[in-house]
């Protein structure tokens, strides 16, 4: 549970499950984190092996991260979060 168990983590893990994307991008999609609290989040996850960082040797610099295979087994334990969100904002 340590893995996923903070405010941050399945935010971001869920909006990855979209596919690659670019950290601000990512980031922009994380209401209310801060640029602070993202890093630290996302170096987590690829320490923790559940997505993975491709940098482009690009000015300005460009970051994209993606699921890890790993990642990718989160991803019906995610969807059930988000639907049982869904239906508990309903009640």
């Amino acid at each position: 549970m340590h893995l996923i168990g903070t405010k941050w983590k399945p935010l971001i893990l869920f909006h990855l499950l979209e596919g690659a994307q670019r950290s601000g991008i990512l980031q922009k999609k994380i209401i209310g984190i801060s640029n602070k609290m993202f890093t630290q989040t996302v170096r987590e996850l690829e320490k923790d092996g559940l997505i993975s960082r491709k940098i482009f040797p690009v000015v300005p610099p460009r970051v994209e991260y993606k699921l890890s295979t790993r990642g990718k087994s989160l991803e019906k334990i995610l969807r059930s979060l988000d639907s049982w969100g869904a239906n508990d904002c309903q009640n």
